[in-house]
């Protein structure tokens, strides 16, 4: 009679050809003074690695191939000064980043309001972009050619009370209209130009003048394009804008906004658009500073809030 699932009470036959043991012994090489976590992690990583190159039966040239391609993606970096963050890259092409922000933000409520998704951060955030005057502009050097003004607005609100939050912070960067972010464009952008942060005021709004975004394609010179054409899949990322809004007393939210009539939303090439982050840009009448006005309420959840589990 079986027991436990073996005949006999016999040791259960592996399921390859492969050493039963080595991976278990590469896991226990792991020294005694490592972290419970670090031990978990390297653990887990080691077993789904070593489980992937057996299923797939990874030949020798495969695995250099690997192996050049990480070397790869750090000389990109290197010679472009740590301008270029090429791994953070091939980890959003390859939907890492966008899990991880999933795994790392996802609440449940069982209330009216939830809130806003979060997105990824990317690899374009900086921490220097200046604060600006609500109902001010991040425009700083000129609208450039096929540029829309935008006026963008809302209210900042706890999914809990339905109350705004006053003096929330909502810091905001883009892409020009050529699709490149001002560090990528040192000829014709000015440092911080479509960045800024603004202090929302004691009802929780606020305003200020941006561009209508640009879908832009990734860079098609390194790493990560080569990976895409391994995967036979295509390089645009839907224009987008980024924002992140931050209080003390409440979970910050980073995402992309994306407008509705953007040809790559059901394709982006990192998987980081969301149903509620998707808007409509409508025309704007009366007012000199812009064609466009796009209105986004943005939802925190207060610190140390759950939701349902």
């Amino acid at each position: 009679m079986a027991t436990n699932g073996t005949n006999g009470g016999e040791a259960p036959k592996p399921t390859h050809r492969f050493d039963p043991n080595f991976t278990q012994a590469v896991i226990d090489g792991i020294g005694p003074n490592a972290t419970p976590r670090n031990r978990l992690v390297m653990g887990a990583l080691i077993r789904h690695l070593h489980d992937f190159s057996r299923e797939v039966e990874l030949t020798i040239d495969e695995w250099m191939a690997g192996v050049h391609f990480v070397n790869a993606v750090g000389k990109i970096y290197g010679d472009s000064k740590q301008t270029r963050n090429e791994a953070h890259r091939v980890s959003d092409i390859l939907g890492l980043e966008s899990l991880v922000d999933e795994i790392a933000h996802k609440i449940v409520t069982d209330g009216e309001m939830d809130p806003t998704s979060s997105s990824i951060l990317g690899p374009f955030w900086s921490p220097n972009a200046p604060f600006r005057e609500l109902g001010g502009t991040i425009i700083q050097d000129g609208v450039p050619p096929n540029g829309r003004v935008t006026k963008m607005h809302g209210v900042i609100r706890d999914i809990t009370t339905g109350k705004p939050i006053p003096n929330a912070v909502f810091d905001i960067w883009q892409a020009s209209a050529n699709g490149k972010y001002d560090f990528q464009d040192p000829d014709n952008q000015t440092p911080n130009n479509l960045r800024g942060k603004f202090r929302a005021d004691e009802n929780g709004k606020y305003w200020f003048y941006c561009l209508h975004p640009t879908a832009y394609s990734l860079p098609t010179d390194g790493p990560a394009w080569g990976l895409l054409q391994i995967m036979d899949r295509h390089p645009m990322r839907p224009a987008h804008i980024h924002i992140m809004v931050t209080h003390p007393e409440f979970q910050g939210c980073t995402t992309q906004l994306y407008p509705s009539d953007d040809p790559w939303l059901t394709t982006d090439t990192v998987f980081a658009v969301k149903p509620d982050l998707i808007c409509n840009f409508k025309p704007l009448e009366g007012d000199d500073k812009a064609v466009l006005e796009l209105e986004y309420n943005v939802n925190l959840a207060p610190k140390g809030y759950k939701g349902k589990l």
